[in-house]
Order: structure tokens, then sequence, then C-alpha cells
């Protein structure tokens, strides 16, 4: 699908002339989409991506629908920022088109000082989000630990830079993350705004050297055991004004332990940051520093998405069996790229989990 603001279904002519496609949807960040084209030197696609590429703010949107087994799974709702055009033998050239997910539409302008009185943060971000409702944006907006309102009569928040400098600055500040999930139907996207959660239902396993069970065409594991910290919080004690120190572990409820033996960390952090929040506000942040340093196990390798049976999904867990018992488990799916050519649909992914050896003594098949 593709359109000026309100997308709808691509010609046939587009449809004909598109070779691949490519989109990368990571756990924190922007997604983006890579697609190439292979025109004739007179088609009219020239003129369209050229117009649109030449507006003042990116307004050709693209929505990239991908169905299996009679199931609609949308891959990414973006708009073009940039196309590149090559040309070719035999009146032939290939073009390029770029784009990242509707994120980017909240960077553009900058609206530092708009205040924002007795609003706590969560709401805040809900406020932001609520102005990108004609483009389909759904806020889902997880509320922080501490949702106190501040005292208008003490400080009245005020916003600093764009909208995504400004929701990305808030997740960073209470360990939460920002990104655009689309879907579930085309033309709709949520803006979710919370903590990574790494529980819930597991994916069917990505299986390896089990012979005609095997469903992955490549998978590699690494283990890193430096990357593990952990972060101290400082709270000032309101009378003395000494800073207590408070280390914080990455163990909550939406992050559990995926892993039976995770390593010592081998790194301290100072979160000085901290001195001057609550409780609450430096364990918030605490947990968020934490969350991201723990993950010491990694796994990298592709699929076939017609042999696995389905479309791998990021930001999930999935079982993974045949690796031997340190690598066999669960783990969280980090990154995935979708590689979609005529008659093939391939997945690229990472994932990544606390610890060695499995905490569950099965995975689902």
């Amino acid at each position: 699908m593709v359109g000026p603001a309100v997308p709808v279904a691509a010609s046939y002519e587009v449809m004909e002339a598109l070779t691949s496609v490519q989109v990368t949807v990571p756990t924190e960040g922007a997604s983006a989409f890579d697609l190439t084209f292979e025109l004739s030197n007179r088609s009219p696609l020239h003129t369209l991506f050229l117009l649109a590429g030449g507006a003042g703010i990116p307004i050709l949107r693209v929505v990239l629908v991908a169905t299996l087994n009679g199931t609609p799974n949308v891959l990414i709702d973006g708009v073009m920022t940039n196309h590149e055009v090559s040309p070719g033998n035999q009146g032939k050239a290939t073009m390029s088109i770029k784009g990242d997910d509707l994120s980017v539409v909240m960077d553009h302008i900058d609206l530092s000082g708009i205040p924002y009185p007795a609003m706590p943060i969560f709401t805040r971000v809900a406020a932001i989000l609520a102005k990108y409702a004609p483009l389909g944006v759904i806020p889902k907006v997880i509320p922080n630990l501490n949702p106190v309102p501040p005292n208008p009569l003490d400080r009245i928040p005020r916003q600093q830079g764009t909208d995504l400098q400004y929701i990305q600055m808030l997740a960073k500040q209470v360990g939460y993350t920002f990104y655009m999930e689309p879907g579930p139907k085309p033309g709709t996207s949520f803006g979710y705004w919370g903590p990574l959660i790494k529980t819930g239902p597991a994916q069917p396993a990505l299986t390896t050297n089990m012979d005609a069970h095997t469903n992955v065409e490549s998978l590699s594991f690494r283990f890193n055991s430096n990357k593990k910290m952990l972060p101290i919080v400082l709270i000032q004690e309101p009378f003395t004004k000494l800073p207590i120190p408070i280390p914080i572990g990455d163990v909550g409820p939406l992050n559990p332990p995926l892993g039976a033996i995770p390593p010592i960390p081998h790194k301290i952090k100072l979160l000085k940051q901290t001195a001057k929040m609550s409780f609450a506000e430096a364990a918030e942040a605490g947990l968020g520093e934490a969350s991201r340093s723990s993950d010491v196990v990694s796994a990298s390798g592709s699929l076939d998405v017609l042999r696995y049976g389905r479309i791998l999904q990021p930001r999930k867990l999935v079982g993974v069996r045949g690796a031997g018992h340190a690598f066999d488990g669960l783990y969280y799916v980090e990154t995935v790229t979708h590689k979609i050519k005529r008659g093939e649909y391939k997945q690229d992914f990472t994932l990544s989990r606390n610890g060695l050896v499995s905490t569950v003594g099965k995975v689902p098949a």
C-alpha cells in the first residue's frame, strides 16, 4: 500500500516493477524498509517518487503487508525518506526506495517550550502521541512506577526538542523504551511507550541439528560475560544530604530470568543523575539500565519462512532446541530482518537472554 498520508493498494505497475523488499525491525529505535524496483527509463514511477521525494515533509506513506497461511501480517507502516536511481542496460533502471516507520514524522519540528502543567510523565507521552491519530497512531502507554504529577506551584515541565526526542528522553529517564508497532490492521500502528516485556507465550522453537526437524538455515551463539553490569543508584537523604548507594538487580516481573546461570557482574556503574530523584524514580532508572546490560547470551541466524511455517515476530519470546544443554531454551527476539523476493521469503534474526542453561524443561515445538 502506498499513497500521500492515507495509503491505498499499490497499482499493478508498481507491483510488477518491485523485485525485492527488506524490512528491519529492531527492539529499540525506528524500523526501516528498503524497496528495489526495476523500471524502464520511461516508467511513470520515476516522476511519482521524485515528486514525493522533493516534498518538504515526507508524505509518501508505505505500508508493507505479508500474507502467510491466509493471515495478513503488517511488516511496517512508514514513510519514504530517500530514493536512489541507478541506470542499467537495455533501457532498464534500478530504483531503491528507503524509509523509516512513522516515528520519523515525529522528528521534524522542534517544539521546545510547550508546557505540561500538573501532568505526570506517561500523560505527557499520551498527549504527544494523540496528535498523530490522523496517521492511524494509537497510543499504548504504560504508566511508570511513580505517576505522581509535579506540583505546578513548584515547577511546570516543558518539552525539550522534537516530539520523538522528548518521548525518548522521558523513556530513558524511567527505564522505558519507545517504538512503533505496526498493525494489526493496515494503516494503524501502536505507539508503544513502556518497559521491555520479556514474558508471555513463546513462538514455535527454532530447531537446529535435528535432521528433518531443522527449520533454520544457520544459527550461532555468543557468550559475553563482560557485558554484565551492576547499576547503583544514589539516593540523597533529605536531612543530612548524604548520598545512599543502592544496587539494582536485573530481574523483575516483566524481565524474568531466561537463563538459569547468569554471570557475576564485572562492572559497577554509578547512576549519579538519580541523586535528585525520588526512590521510585531512581529505581525505575536503575531497572532500565540493569535490563539493557543483562543479556550476555546472544544468538544470530537466518531461516526460510515457508519451512518455519510462520513469520518470526520481534520483541517476543521464542524457543531454541538442538543447540546443546547450555544454549537450548527461551530467548527474546531482539531484531528481525525480512528479506522478500519473488518465490522467496527469508528472515535474519538476533536473539538474547541473561544466562546459560534453560529455565524451562520444554519449549513449544
